[in-house]
């Protein structure tokens, strides 16, 4: 079995193989903070959790990074509107939706670069640009000249001239063509800026992740992932951007998930129809959330009902219900769990798991891979209900429950492991930023564990945690 993936570029499923084998570069666009996360956020940070779980089960090291866009018109807006810095505005939502992604079982990233510090990455991005034609400066902004890259379009498979028909664009007398995209934006009086060869202003919105991207993944990656939306214009011109310096694919994989409608209309902040998802995992489980998410294919549209999230909730628990008894019975009885399993239960659990991988190397096919986690249910049930079963029986479904698990993480458990995993990065990050003698971001650090309840601890064996 080879892992096939849909790779929106090709319109193809295509097997996947990483520039260097058993390492894998990935990158997903993160959010705008300007606000809490809502339900349709939460369906393309569930999906890349998933899909970075799995190429770890099959035994790559996976370089993830998400990024906060923590400056931008509409943080600005809402600084505003709060009457507080933009910069305590990203701090806010930032902390907040860290608190999510825990609460939703999601894995830290690997790296969270933040566009306020990547300021001279970007900047010099776009001087190299301007350098090789494909910028110009006008007024103080600096846009892309997007007729003079041929390949404009190729992801989201549309040409410059119908573009004017396709796409409603708001005519500006600075731009060349009217399909051109900011790269740096003039700062109005009183806005927040940085110093650059143009004058004061800050970045574009696309600009940003071809700098990131560049600076810590290289100049190809393996994967980029996103929403559906984002496939134009975001996507589109993050290639358009990177491909016109290095003359190389910006990634050799697209992946992009379907939306989360309510009722007949994508779930978005700008539409105002998004749930909180701070406000649903009041109610319900990370596991029913999950649950919920990976029911469906990742590239199908989804409609969210409370119906749904209850029904997942109920599939959910049967799921838990069985892995702990099954935990239960081994406690009980733990001698010989570490001999062989019956042949029957031997034989239906190597089918099992063998349908699992299946079913999740045909693109991430999650409603199909729970499919085979029911069919270890019932093998479950049927073992527990022998009252001669021996231990490694269960021990074995443990282990190949484990497996599927670790992929999905569908069972309680998954919000404390996901707690503990961010405390361990933040730590890792607090060190960095000691050994750099970045003071104020290991202070900043340190205030951010203290207020989840993490007490530090020196001892001669390096820094240790505990809650408090």
């Amino acid at each position: 079995m080879a892992l096939q993936i849909y790779n929106t570029m090709t319109r193809a499923k295509e097997v996947f193989v990483p520039q260097e084998p058993d390492k894998v570069k990935m990158y997903v666009c993160g959010p705008t903070v300007y606000g809490y996360m809502h339900i349709g956020n939460a369906r393309p940070v569930i999906v890349f959790d998933m899909v970075r779980n799995y190429l770890e089960a099959l035994g790559n090291e996976v370089r993830y990074l998400t990024n906060f866009t923590d400056v931008d018109d509409k943080m600005i807006r809402k600084a505003e509107e709060m009457n507080i810095t933009v910069a305590e505005v990203a701090e806010m939502f930032i902390s907040a939706y860290q608190e999510d992604l825990t609460g939703l079982g999601v894995k830290p990233a690997t790296m969270n670069p933040r566009v306020t510090e990547s300021m001279d990455m970007i900047i010099e991005f776009i001087k190299e640009l301007e350098e090789k034609g494909y910028a110009y400066e006008n007024g103080g902004d600096v846009y892309y000249r997007t007729g003079k890259f041929a390949d404009y379009g190729k992801l989201s498979r549309q040409n410059l001239e119908e573009l004017h028909f396709g796409i409603r664009i708001e005519v500006d007398s600075r731009k060349e063509n009217q399909e051109d995209f900011v790269l740096w934006k003039a700062a109005k009086p009183g806005e927040v800026h940085w110093h650059s060869p143009w004058g004061n202003g800050r970045p574009g919105w696309h600009i940003e992740c071809s700098a990131m991207v560049r600076e810590y993944l290289g100049e190809t990656i393996d994967i980029h992932g996103g929403g559906q939306d984002l496939q134009f214009p975001h996507h589109e011109c993050e290639c358009a951007q990177t491909e016109a310096l290095t003359g190389k694919p910006l990634s050799n994989y697209w992946m992009h998930n379907g939306f989360l409608n309510i009722g007949e209309e994508k779930m978005s902040k700008s539409l105002g129809n998004g749930l909180l998802v701070k406000d649903i995992r009041a109610r319900f489980k990370a596991a029913a959330i999950r649950y919920f998410m990976l029911s469906s294919h990742y590239r199908n549209p989804l409609n969210f009902t409370e119906e749904a999230l209850l029904s997942a909730e109920k599939s959910a628990e049967r799921i838990a219900l069985a892995e702990s008894n099954v935990k239960h019975r081994l406690e009980l009885a733990p001698e010989g769990a570490d001999g062989e399993a019956s042949a029957a239960v031997a034989e239906r659990l190597a089918a099992i798991i063998s349908s699992f991988h299946a079913r999740m190397q045909d693109d991430f096919n999650t409603p199909d891979a729970i499919t085979a986690v029911f069919d270890w249910v019932s093998l479950a049930n049927q073992t527990l209900a022998k009252t001669d079963a021996a231990s490694a029986d269960f021990a074995a479904l443990l282990k190949t429950f484990g497996e599927m698990n670790a992929v999905l993480r569908l069972t309680p458990e998954v919000e404390a492991e996901a707690a503990t995993e961010e405390i361990e990065r933040l730590i890792a990050e607090r060190a960095e930023a000691r050994k750099n003698k970045n003071w104020g971001r290991s202070d900043e650090i340190r205030d951010e564990l203290n207020s989840l309840g993490i007490l530090l601890e020196d001892t001669p064996q390096g820094m240790r945690w505990r809650r408090k």
